[in-house]
């Protein structure tokens, strides 16, 4: 099949480009983006790399278009033909235009966020916090409804797992590019020199074009502690509060600001960055205080930052705005701490008492970070008496609006995030705890595994005192089999104190991973609630407890079908036991990014959980590059804590809950029958002889090992002849790369198909939230792989046998899936998720076809032959760019 002219191609990419409907305004971003890149890579000094990387765009495009074998086979032949170096400028340019395309999306998502809320009926958005009220308060009644708004619960928690794909480096390269491309927008509004910020933009991008794509080593424990400190300072510590005042203002009217918010703090942050030891040697009990520490900078630089600027701006005079009593004696306490500061204080603002104070708090939260104990805060909860004193003193004046306005926000602040900010957990796998326990009983010399679990139960100890005791005290205890694994939790921190000294205060939360533990979870419950430590525990927090269920390795385990059913199970099973003793249940959801491993929507995902199971509660694990998709950017951020805040409240609303126990009920046949089917497809594959090397060999497994993505190993062991030795999210991120996404379908098409019955599936996908939810998500998991590409991998294994399963279970599923949502191809109900899907799949394909040629160079070597080091960082950058293609990796 012949090359196309350049008119042609020309003709094609255009013609593509106009099929994808596209909001003109982004499809404008994304050609104006794509055009500088085109300049950089003409001046890259590299003749003929701009028309290589057209070549193959315009064959991939063709390829994708056509569908035929013959143009899929030029695409692959153009890819081929590239010597190594070439092979490699020009996978580094598919994965900047990747980050460029990514980029325009989010502009776009940020831009229409602005506009919504730029309109009078914002507030009436169907999935916002606001709306959800109003439905609820339709069912039970305002003052339930303002209830539960009070008493509700969001937990997103940070973890470290190697999942975001994309330096650092190239990450402030592109939030650099997303301020420009702000300015881009405004010189365009405002007649101003658009040239002046190409230019800009253009700088950039050569910038992000020079910047090495690939990690030289991999980042240490405190490197993944300062990434996500960059989230905090950039979005979090601004987007939380405003979240709480829009709420305030759409549900008090006119009112608001200038009376006492009915919203109160609902999002706290978790962290296990730094504190998730489990299977990590490289995160120490020094690191976890390293960690802390570096944490509580950052929020104390922030409150003191905010509780200064807003000490500057109250200058209101002591006549029109006279101080309490209260405030006064405030102030002469201040002053006989920090007299010198006080009198110069009192210099410039000589009848401003309320600023004078506010600024003398800045100073003693300045002294809090200093760790200066004259003037220091002893704990938030003495900020925050101080900071009410200013408020009520406000009030009492008659200045409202300035007692509710800013000060508010701070006083919201320092409620969400303390002196710590991150609520920081530690994990540490059930095995290591009876290892080290039959160490301490024997009596012998310790080890230095032994000491090291001791002393991290010293460093929660020492954080609780430094920074309060929300600042540390959550220990989950990974593959919980019994309630022995958690009473070893508390026997170990008596080890760590000796006979004469007090514990920490722990909360400790299994976790339960495998189908047999989420099985097992109700028994295991109820025997651990009978111990004494966890029972005094349980009394102390008002018979609060947490469990955590893990996603990852049950899907793994048993296959995604199997998984996501057995999950729901297990949260109703859990759930009624927490009901029947009294218990106050949060369900901690152990999500990842991927859709194999529990990923998608959030907010659909709660609003499908089983009756009881959220009450107004939702912690999740948010990881990898989910944490800069959803709070890199203050709009989306906001927007999306506002949904998943809607969700949890929406969650409990009886009509919700009385939806899902009926459909649960009604549909048990269909879920029992998917459950055995789906289980036994999958087993059939992966317990076939030889199948963990096979999979090893057919995807970029091994090489995933070798990216610099963090500081956690990919696998527990050095084998990958067992696939308990892998962890879940090689296991995802190769099915990912390899355009198949095993991990998030396989099992799906034979339970269909042994339902059978497809009026009965589709009234199920209209009537059961949980099958609509796992039905949607493996729309998005198939619409992203390629059964063509999918076929070269599944051929470098040697195994027919096992490839042809693959293929026709892929093929069988998205024949169902089709057929249960009713349309002609994947995503047809979804157009705006399906245009964005197929806007990036040709250029996708380009990168696959590069890594696809490098892989099978490295899997043809001959055995014993040294790996050649071009191909493999060919891989390597491969990965990385298809990794921003499909914006997910693990």
């Amino acid at each position: 099949m012949r090359e196309l002219t350049r008119t042609e191609a020309i003709d094609l990419v255009g013609r593509y480009e106009a099929e994808q409907e596209i909001p003109e305004r982004m499809r404008a971003d994304v050609r104006m983006l794509g055009a500088l890149l085109g300049r950089v890579l003409r001046e890259s000094g590299s003749p003929g790399l701009y028309e290589d990387v057209e070549r193959l765009r315009t064959a991939t495009i063709q390829a994708y278009t056509d569908e035929t074998p013959e143009a899929f086979a030029r695409a692959a032949a153009i890819a081929d033909s590239f010597t190594v170096a070439r092979a490699e400028e020009v996978a580094r340019a598919f994965t900047a235009y990747f980050h460029l395309v990514n980029l325009a999306e989010e502009h776009q998502r940020v831009r229409v966020l602005r506009e919504r809320d730029g309109r009078p009926d914002r507030e009436h958005a169907t999935d916002s916090v606001a709306a959800a009220f109003v439905r609820l308060a339709a069912e039970v009644g305002d003052d339930t409804a303002l209830a539960r708004l009070q008493r509700m619960r969001f937990h997103p928690v940070f973890t470290a797992h190697p999942t975001e794909a994309r330096r650092r480096a190239v990450s402030s390269s592109i939030r650099r590019l997303a301020t420009l491309l702000e300015e881009h927008d405004a010189s365009l509004r405002n007649g101003a020199d658009e040239r002046r910020a190409e230019r800009r933009m253009l700088e950039e991008i050569d910038t992000l074009w020079r910047t090495a794509p690939l990690r030289p080593e991999k980042p240490s424990p405190v490197d993944e502690v300062r990434a996500v400190m960059a989230v905090f300072d950039e979005t979090l510590f601004s987007a939380v509060p405003h979240v709480y005042r829009r709420v305030d203002d759409a549900l008090q009217g006119p009112a608001a600001g200038g009376r006492a918010p009915i919203v109160r703090p609902f999002v706290r942050v978790g962290s296990w960055v730094g504190g998730d030891r489990d299977g990590n040697p490289f995160v120490t009990a020094s690191v976890t205080r390293k960690a802390a520490k570096i944490a509580s900078e950052h929020v104390l630089l922030g409150l003191e930052n905010a509780a200064s600027r807003i000490g500057r701006t109250l200058t209101l005079d002591a006549t029109t705005t006279p101080p309490s009593a209260e405030l006064m004696a405030l102030w002469h306490r201040l002053r006989a701490a920090d007299e010198d500061a006080a009198n110069e204080i009192a210099k410039r603002s000589p009848d401003e008492p309320h600023r004078r104070i506010l600024l003398l708090i800045a100073r003693k939260i300045a002294a809090t970070r200093e760790r200066n104990a004259d003037l220091a805060y002893g704990d938030p909860e003495h900020l925050l008496a101080d900071l009410r004193t200013v408020q009520d003193s406000l009030v009492a004046a008659g200045a409202s609006r300035q007692a509710y306005g800013h000060l508010q926000q701070l006083l919201w602040q320092v409620e969400s995030y303390g002196f710590h900010l991150t609520e920081l957990e530690v994990r540490q796998h059930s095995a290591v705890h009876a290892k080290v326990l039959a160490e301490l009983d024997a009596g012998g010399p310790r080890s230095e595994l032994t000491e090291e679990v001791l002393e991290v139960f010293r460093t929660i100890g020492f954080l609780q005192e430094r920074y309060g005791p929300r600042a540390a005290g959550r220990y989950i205890v990974s593959f919980t089999r019994s309630a022995d694994d958690l009473a070893a939790v508390h026997r170990l921190a008596r080890y760590a104190v000796g006979p004469d000294g007090t514990p920490p205060v722990l909360d400790v939360i299994p976790l339960f991973e495998t189908f047999a533990d989420l099985q097992a979870a109700p028994r295991i419950l109820a025997e651990i609630a009978l111990h004494p430590e966890f029972a005094a525990r349980l009394e102390a927090t008002g018979r609060r407890l947490e469990v955590m269920l893990g996603y990852s390795d049950s899907s793994k385990d048993v296959g995604p079908v199997a998984a996501n059913l057995a999950l729901y199970e297990a949260q109703a099973a859990i759930s009624a036991w927490a009901r029947e003793n009294r218990i106050e249940l949060t369900l901690f959801h152990g999500r990842g990014g991927a859709l194999g491993r529990g990923g998608g929507p959030a907010n659909s995902a709660i609003l499908a959980q089983p009756p009881h199971s959220v009450d107004g509660r939702f912690k999740l694990t948010e990881q990898g590059e989910v944490i800069f998709a959803r709070y890199g950017d203050p709009a989306i951020a906001m927007r999306h804590i506002d949904q998943v805040a809607a969700a949890i409240l929406l969650a409990s609303a009886p009509s919700n809950e009385e939806r899902n126990r009926a459909a649960a009920e009604r549909y048990a046949p269909v879920a029992a029958t998917m459950d055995a089917a789906s289980r036994e497809r999958f087993f059939s594959l992966v317990k076939a002889p030889g199948f963990a090397p096979w999979f090893a060999r057919v995807t970029p497994m091994e090489e995933i090992g070798l990216l610099a993505l963090g500081s956690r190993p990919a696998r527990r062991g050095l084998s990958v002849e067992s696939l308990e030795d892998l962890r879940a999210i090689p296991w995802v991120f190769a099915w990912t790369q390899a355009r198949i996404n095993l991990a998030g379908w396989f099992g799906l098409g034979t339970a269909l198909e042994a339902v059978g019955d497809e009026v009965l599936l589709q009234t199920a996908y209209t009537e059961w939230p949980l099958f609509r939810t796992l039905i949607d998500n493996v729309a998005m998991s198939l619409a992203k792989a390629d059964d063509r590409i999918a076929r070269h991998y599944l051929e470098l294994g040697d195994r027919e046998d096992l490839a042809a399963l693959v293929r026709e279970e892929m093929a069988l599923t998205r024949s169902w899936v089709i057929r249960v949502t009713g349309g002609t191809e994947l995503l047809g109900n979804k157009p705006v998720l399906q245009r964005a899907v197929k806007m990036r799949s040709p250029y996708v394909d380009a990168l696959s076809l590069l890594q696809l040629r490098a892989l099978r160079a490295l899997r043809e070597a001959p055995e014993g032959a040294p790996v050649d080091p071009e191909q493999q960082r060919l891989l390597l950058l491969s990965v990385s760019g298809v990794a921003a293609g499909l914006q997910n990796t693990g």
